[in-house]
């Protein structure tokens, strides 16, 4: 006997593929148990009793046929029968007689094996074998999509998934927080929400909040009370199984392999239902219980005419109506699940009850396998469902992040993180992390606030408990406001740098900072977008100073003629691009400041020259060969810083002298040979750069310029320095190092204020012990070879490594 152990293979799976498996399903599965009993129990009563029996048939008398009335002797039993009784001899019967051997049992026994084979029907015979062999083929139908190696892999990924995604704290913390809400709490929320999916404008045309931010339900505000209640290890754990609930669904979207496999086993044991209905409805009046049996075999047991009983065609024919029965509600259960895959748009699933129910509007609808899965599984408990769209939803991993976020920075940390800035601010630097934790808000000391590299980043209300803060910079970080935040920042925000890659990245609440002072831009900025977005907006930072743009444009944006009328300082880098009209500087009668670095300019822009305001020019990697238009600037009152570094400047023109306002003034990185003597007629020079050129030789006329407080002539071809030099009393900074010097004047000691002196990379033998006289000048400021640095005396040495 075959145990049905054996077929548990075929009908179990694990226990968590139940989630998967439809009433439909379990149905049939018990059906298929019982069905595959009445295989089992056919097939061993098959193997444990006689088959048939056969008895020869009696003939008429006319047939001439004689044989002994033996019939107590049938193969009916092992134990041969007492012979009957005799009997008057009737005259319309001849006694039967066959051939008398010593092997009745042998015979008989071959008889039933003969007729079995021959005379029987070939259903009586292997119908539990086919109800068997149906069984199995239904079962391996019903689980062949929890084997078949390209859905059981998605199959068991997804089970994995959702058990964990049920049982884990924060799908529970998620649910019972919107279950603690009452209906009018909702609806509140949801009239909130529907007004801040609508863009505002103020009266200034700012913009308030960003669409993205509809699926942000109140209830998502992390309060601090609960911040705690979900441990570290929970929470990375639920941050884990988001990133696995992302990936799964990228790959389970893709196709529908899943939805098709299991149509196609529905589809197959629909056709197999038929089948068996069809043959099996033909076929069973063919058990019969007496069968007729001709078999040529007179020469061994003196018959040929048989009568057989088959001995199990009474309890066969009641199995077959039993297993029909069973196939027809069998085939009926797949007919309706047929109905139910073609009629149900199974391949998109929609979130739109939980969304209701929650809250929680910025669940996704999913499709293909991903969806198919669903829906099965709502058949199983949509409530496997509802918990399971918690990790489908962005605002519940935001959420989780800045729980998260908030457990991991504490206030204490931040505070640790606390420097001071360029602009003697203090900034608190936060770079990739996950978000913006709730915690920065109580640092109410912060001036500076540096977010670098961090998506998603949600300013809430409560920045207005930064009394302090006046800068703001946002590199590589997508950023959304709150309308309360936004008030905030418009009152109190002086400075904002934004570093952007993707345009999406500039805030556009940006443009309603009324009392911004200085904005800092720095990404690419195509010609078409520079236009449309940034230009138009300008105007309305009324309080706007400094404007600096480090970008590819083409031209001066025509919004910055509409800040002109108070713009201070502008700074435009353009990383190479060419800089073609400069007509808009002209509007800029305020500007004091202007920088265009890499503009790949090749004359001075005539546009400059109107700007009387001006104080500071830069116009550093350019591609300057000649400046004869510096004439020009000496309708430049009040210039007094000039930078001309980094061209390719070959000689400076004798227009300078007319410069006689300059205090600063830079030509290093050029190809100057000359230095002309009209140079130090700007005898107003303070800070004089030269390094990185060409020069041979320093006209004596340098020490006209007793205001001279650095001078560099790093890396030139100098021989020698005029005495005349050190007529420059009040200069602190001299490098004169990488030159072809030999001999550095003992006149150096009349340099009183000298605190830094490079001469590092010359021919000096040795250094005049007159350094000593420079009280100022400490071994730090020195630089020199160790060896050179040995030859002052070591009373001087010992003074320069005094603190």
């Amino acid at each position: 006997m075959i145990p049905v152990t054996e077929f548990r293979q075929f009908s179990e799976q694990q226990p968590a593929f139940r989630v998967l498996k439809p009433w439909w399903d379990v149905f049939t599965d018990y059906l298929s148990v019982a069905m595959l009993m009445i295989g089992v129990f056919g097939c061993t009563l098959q193997v444990m009793q006689d088959k048939i029996i056969c008895l020869p048939k009696r003939v008429q008398p006319s047939q001439n046929h004689s044989s002994v009335s033996n019939v107590s002797q049938a193969v009916a039993s092992t134990t041969p029968l007492p012979p009957p009784k005799p009997s008057p001899p009737n005259p319309a019967t001849v006694e039967m007689k066959g051939l008398k051997t010593d092997l009745d049992l042998q015979q008989y026994s071959f008889i039933n094996q003969m007729c079995y084979e021959r005379a029987l029907h070939w259903y009586a015979k292997y119908f539990p074998y086919l109800v068997l062999i149906h069984t199995l083929v239904f079962m391996l139908c019903s689980n062949f999509w929890f084997k078949f190696p390209g859905s059981s892999s998605k199959i068991e990924h997804f089970i994995s998934i959702l058990g964990k995604c049920f049982d884990s704290p924060w799908t529970t913390r998620a649910l019972s927080e919107v279950s603690g809400e009452d209906s009018e709490e909702k609806d509140n929320r949801k009239n909130n929400m529907s007004r801040s999916n609508t863009v505002q404008s103020g009266p200034e045309g700012s913009l308030v909040n960003s669409p993205s931010l509809k699926s942000i339900p109140e209830k998502f505000v992390v309060d601090k009370s609960t911040a705690g209640a979900l441990d570290k290890k929970e929470g990375e754990q639920a941050k884990a199984l988001f990133e696995k609930v992302k990936k799964f669904r990228l790959h389970v979207e893709e196709g529908d392999i899943l939805y098709a496999m299991y149509v196609r086993q529905t589809v197959l044991k629909v056709i197999k239902f038929l089948i068996i209905i069809g043959y099996n409805s033909a076929l069973v009046s063919k058990v019969q219980f007496t069968v007729d049996c001709n078999v040529d075999i007179q020469d061994m047991t003196g018959y040929k005419n048989f009568s057989c009983n088959h001995t199990m065609a009474h309890l066969f024919s009641k199995l077959s109506f039993c297993y029909l029965c069973f196939v027809s509600i069998y085939g009926l259960t797949c007919l309706y699940t047929l109905y139910w895959l073609f009629y149900r748009s199974l391949r998109e699933y929609s979130f739109e009850y939980v969304r209701q129910e929650t809250g929680i509007d910025d669940i996704p609808d999913v499709k293909n396998d991903f969806a198919f899965m669903l829906h099965m599984i709502d058949q199983y408990d949509p409530l496997y469902s509802k918990r399971f769209a918690v990790f489908l939803s962005e605002v519940s991993e935001n959420k989780l992040k800045q729980l998260n976020l908030n457990n991991e920075w504490t206030p204490d940390k931040l505070r640790q993180k606390l420097q001071t800035n360029a602009h003697n601010r203090l900034e608190l630097p936060l770079i990739m992390l996950s978000g913006l934790p709730d915690t920065v808000f109580e640092i109410t000391e912060l001036q500076s606030l540096k977010l670098e590299i961090i998506k998603n980043v949600m300013i809430p209300a409560t920045i207005a408990q930064l009394d302090n803060l006046q800068e703001l910079s946002l590199h590589q970080c997508s950023v959304k406001i709150h309308s309360a935040a936004l008030s905030f920042l418009k009152e109190n925000l002086k400075v904002l740098s934004v570093k952007f890659d993707d345009m999406r990245e500039l805030p556009p609440w940006m443009y309603g900072l009324r009392n911004l002072e200085e904005l800092y831009l720095v990404g690419s900025l195509s010609h078409d977008i520079s236009k449309n977005v940034t230009l138009e907006s300008l105007r309305d930072l009324k309080s706007l100073k400094i404007l600096s743009i480090k970008s590819n444009v083409s031209k001066i944006p025509q919004a910055v003629v509409d800040v002109s009328s108070h713009l201070q300082k502008m700074c435009i880098h353009n990383d190479g691009t060419k800089l073609v009209m400069l007509n808009n500087l002209k509007k800029m009668t305020n500007l004091t400041e202007l920088e265009l670095v890499h503009c790949d300019l090749e004359r001075i822009p005539h546009a400059v020259f109107s700007l009387l305001s001006l104080q500071e020019l830069d116009l550093k990697e350019n591609n300057l060969k000649s400046i004869e238009e510096i004439v020009s600037f000496q309708h430049l009152r009040k210039l007094t810083v000039l930078k001309l570094w980094h061209n390719g400047i070959t000689y400076i023109p004798e227009h300078i002298k007319k410069l006689t306002s300059l205090e600063r003034l830079a030509f290093s990185h050029n190809k100057i040979e000359v230095l002309p003597s009209h140079l130090f007629l700007c005898n107003k020079i303070r800070y004089l750069d030269l390094s990185y050129n060409d020069i041979r030789f320093i006209p004596p006329e340098i020490g006209v310029l007793q205001s001279l407080q650095y001078f560099s002539i790093t890396c030139n071809k100098v021989e020698s320095l005029p005495d005349e030099l050190y007529f420059c009393k009040k200069l602190k900074t001299l490098k004169i190092g990488k030159n072809s010097l030999s001999i550095l004047s003992p006149k150096i000691g009349n340099l009183l204020f000298l605190s830094y002196l490079d001469v590092k990379g010359n021919h000096f033998e040795i250094l005049p012990p007159e350094l000593g006289d420079c009280r100022a000048l400490k071994r730090a400021g020195l630089v020199v070879e160790d060896a050179l640095f040995e030859t002052l005396p070591s009373d001087v040495r010992e003074q320069m490594k005094a603190e």
